[in-house]
C-alpha cells in the first residue's frame, strides 16, 4: 500500500445496514450476488462452516503454540472460513475464492476502501505506538498510515464501533477506515508488536556502552561476552525476523549498523526494501544471537567470518547462509535464505525458450566435458548448477562438488567445502576428488589457472564438469580460459558449451495490463523503427493485492547458450577473439541475452524497464 486510500473519512457508512451482522449465512449470500460462488457451493460452505471453524481455531491454537507458548488465539471470522474451504472463483476456476476476493467484496457492498495491506510500507512506530497489542488484537485492528491528524486504520469488521471509537479516544485522531483481512491484519500485530516488544525490551536492558561515531573507537568495543545473546528478548527479535523475512518471499536478509541505529533491509525478487531500524545497542546482541545460531566465534568481530543455519518454516527444510563483516560502525550481516524449491527446479521451469532447452538438455546429456555457466552473482547461476545436477542424479552416479561455500547441502550430492586456511582450494580438492572415482563433477568457480587446468584434465579423462566463470556472455567464458593460460587445443577438446544468464522479474499475472512502447523506447531497445509514429505493444504490472503493488510476482531466467561445434573449435585453436565467437554463433542461431530479454518483454513475461536494467544494450 503506498499510502492512506483518498476518500472522505465517512464514505460508507451509509451503506451498511442498522442491523447487519457479518456471519457466514451473509457472506455466501453476497458471494452468490456478485457472481462468485455458486447456490451449491453457498449450501457446500453451510453444511462444513461448524468443522471447518474447529479446524482452523486448533491450527490457530497450536501455531501461537508453537510461536509464543502463551496462546491468546483469535477468533476465526467468517471470511476465513470460506476462504478455507479453497473454492474454485466462478468466472476463473483456475483461482480459488481467497479472503481477499471475499472482503473485497464486502467492502463494495458497505461502500468502504479494501486494502491489501503491505508489511514493508508500514511504520512499525505508528503501528505499536498507537495502540496496545492486546488491544488491537481483541478488535482485530491496526493503524497503517497518518496524515496530519487523520490515522487510517484497517478493520476486518467494519461493524466493531467499540474498536474504533477506543482507537480515536486514545489517539485523539481523527479516523479513516478502510477494510482489509483478517489473516493480514492479525500477522502484522503478531509480527511488528512481537518484533518490536523484544527489542525495546532488549534495548532496555542493553544500555550502550561504547560509541562507533568514529573509526578510532571502533577497536575499542567492549567484549561480546558483556551483550548477553541469549536474552529472551534478542532470541524473540531474531525469530521473528526470520519468520517475516519468509513470509515475504525474501532471499537475503541485511542487518547493517549505522551511526546513530541498525537498518534491516530483506532483498525481494531481486530489489532490496528497508524494513526495520533498530536501536544502536540492541545492534551487537542480535549479531551475536546470529552467530550463536550459525556456530561463529562470537568474540571475533574484526574479521569476516562464514557460518550456516539449516531451520524448517512451514514443514520446509530452510538454510541459511550467514556471513559477516566488519564495517565503520559495528559487524554487518547477510543470511541468505536457500529455499529448495527454488534453488532446485526443474529445468524446463528455469525460463530457457525451446532451442536453448533442448541444446542444454544435450549438454548436460553428453557422458564427460565442461559446461560452463557464466554471470554476475545473483544471475541465478547456482540454481542452474543444482537442477541440473539434480537432473542427473541417480543411485548410479556418483556426483560430487566443490563449493566456496556450500551453497545448499543436499543429501544426493557429496559436497566438499574449500578451506584455503588448510589448503583445501578449489585444485586441490579436484586432483583428490579424481581419485574418489566421481562421474559428475561441480567445481564452484574456475578462479585461477591450476583449477582450469584440472578441469580441463578432468574433463579429458572421461567426467562431466560444471563450473563458473564471471563472465558478461557466453563467447567471453572461452577467451577467459584463455586469458587464465588453458591451450586452445584442450578447450576445444573438452568444452561442451557455455551458457551466460540473468534474471528478470515477471510481470505479475494478476494484475497485467497492455500499454505501448513509442519510437524513443524503441531505439532504447535498439529496435528497427520503420515509421515515427511506430508502436511496439508490452505489457506491464498495474500492481494489485497478490504482488503487493510492485507489479512483479517472481523471477525467470536470460539464457545465452553457446554450443561447441566445428566452427567454433577452429576459431578457439585460431585464438579468435570473443567479439568473433559470438558473430559465429549469433550466425548458427544463438539468441543472445538481449534478443532473449526483448522476446521475453513482447511474450508479456517481464517488462520493459526490466530489459533495460538487466541487460547491457
Amino acid at each position: 500500500m503506498a499510502g492512506p486510500p483518498s476518500r472522505d473519512k465517512n464514505a460508507g457508512k451509509n451503506l451498511i445496514p442498522e442491523h447487519l451482522v457479518i456471519t457466514t449465512q451473509y457472506l455466501c449470500q453476497l458471494l452468490v450476488r456478485e457472481g462468485m460462488i455458486t447456490d451449491a457451493q453457498r449450501k457446500e460452505v453451510m453444511v462444513k462452516e461448524r468443522e471447518q471453524r474447529a479446524r482452523l481455531q486448533k491450527e490457530r491454537r497450536e501455531l501461537q503454540l508453537s510461536a509464543h507458548k502463551a496462546p491468546v488465539v483469535a477468533s476465526i471470522s467468517a471470511a476465513e472460513v470460506i476462504a478455507s474451504l479453497k473454492l474454485p472463483l466462478l468466472s476463473d476456476p483456475t483461482r480459488q475464492v481467497s479472503e481477499d476476493l471475499i472482503q473485497q467484496a464486502l467492502a463494495k457492498e458497505t461502500g468502504m476502501t479494501f486494502v491489501k495491506i503491505d508489511p514493508l510500507k508500514l511504520d512499525m512506530e505508528l503501528v505499536t505506538q498507537t495502540i496496545s497489542r492486546p488491544f488491537a488484537r481483541k478488535h482485530t485492528i491496526v493503524p497503517i498510515a497518518k496524515a496530519d491528524n487523520v490515522i487510517t486504520v484497517a478493520v476486518d469488521d467494519p461493524l466493531d464501533q467499540d474498536g474504533l471509537d477506543g482507537l480515536k479516544h486514545a489517539s485523539g485522531c481523527e479516523l479513516e477506515v478502510v477494510l482489509a483481512t483478517r489473516s493480514d491484519i492479525l500477522k502484522i500485530i503478531n509480527e511488528f508488536y512481537g518484533f518490536r516488544t523484544s527489542v525495546t525490551a532488549a534495548a532496555r536492558e542493553l544500555k550502550p556502552s561504547f560509541d562507533l561515531g568514529n573509526l578510532e573507537q571502533y577497536v575499542k568495543m567492549k567484549p561480546a561476552e558483556a551483550m548477553d545473546a541469549a536474552d529472551q528478548p534478542i532470541i524473540n527479535a531474531v525469530e521473528y525476523l526470520f519468520r517475516y523475512a519468509y513470509d515475504q518471499r525474501a532471499s537475503d536478509i541485511h542487518i547493517e549498523p549505522k551511526r546513530d541505529y541498525s537498518l534491516v533491509r530483506f532483498r525481494i525478487d531481486g530489489v532490496l526494501h528497508d524494513i526495520h531500524q533498530i536501536p544502536k545497542p540492541v545492534h551487537a546482541a542480535i549479531v551475536a544471537r546470529i552467530k550463536i545460531l550459525a556456530r561463529l566465534d562470537i568474540a571475533e568481530k574484526r574479521r569476516p567470518q562464514d557460518g550456516r543455519i539449516k531451520t524448517e518454516h512451514r514443514n520446509k527444510e530452510v538454510e541459511l547462509r550467514i556471513s559477516t563483516l566488519p564495517v565503520a560502525f559495528g559487524e554487518k550481516v547477510v543470511v541468505r535464505i536457500f529455499d529448495p524449491e527454488v534453488i532446485m527446479q526443474d529445468l524446463s521451469d528455469l525460463g530457457f525458450f525451446p532451442r536453448e532447452f533442448e541444446l542444454f538438455n544435450t549438454f548436460i546429456s553428453r557422458p564427460h566435458g565442461m559446461i560452463l555457466v557464466t554471470g554476475p552473482t545473483g544471475s541465478g547461476k547456482t540454481t542452474t548448477l543444482y537442477s541440473a545436477l539434480r537432473a542427473l542424479s541417480t543411485s548410479e552416479i556418483n556426483i560430487t562438488t566443490i563449493e566456496d561455500p556450500i551453497e545448499m547441502v543436499y543429501d544426493e550430492f557429496n559436497q566438499v567445502a574449500v578451506l584455503p586456511k588448510i589448503d583445501i582450494t578449489f585444485a586441490s580438492s579436484l586432483r583428490t576428488i579424481l581419485r574418489q572415482d566421481p562421474d559428475v563433477i561441480m567445481v564452484g568457480e574456475i578462479r585461477d589457472f591450476e583449477t582450469a587446468q584440472n578441469a580441463v584434465q578432468a574433463a579429458l579423462t572421461g567426467h562431466l564438469v560444471f563450473s563458473t566463470l564471471h563472465t558478461n556472455d557466453a563467447a567471453t567464458a572461452v577467451t577467459r580460459l584463455l586469458d587464465l593460460g588453458v591451450e586452445p587445443f584442450l578447450i576445444s577438446s573438452t568444452l561442451i558449451g557455455t551458457v551466460a544468464q540473468r534474471l528478470v522479474r515477471n510481470i505479475c499475472p494478476h494484475c497485467k495490463k497492455e500499454t505501448l512502447l513509442g519510437p524513443e523506447d524503441l531505439k532504447l531497445l535498439r529496435f528497427p523503427v520503420k515509421d515515427p509514429g511506430q508502436k511496439l505493444p508490452v505489457f506491464y504490472g498495474e500492481g494489485c493485492l497478490d504482488c503487493r503493488q510492485t507489479g512483479y510476482f517472481g523471477r525467470t531466467g536470460l539464457f545465452e547458450v553457446l554450443e561447441m561445434n566445428e566452427k567454433q573449435k577452429k576459431l578457439i585453436n585460431a585464438r579468435a577473439d570473443s567479439s568473433e565467437l559470438r558473430k559465429a554463433a549469433v550466425e548458427d542461431g544463438m539468441m543472445l541475452l538481449r534478443e532473449c530479454a526483448i522476446k521475453k518483454l513482447a511474450m508479456g513475461i517481464t517488462t520493459f524497464e526490466e530489459v533495460l536494467r538487466v541487460t547491457a544494450f
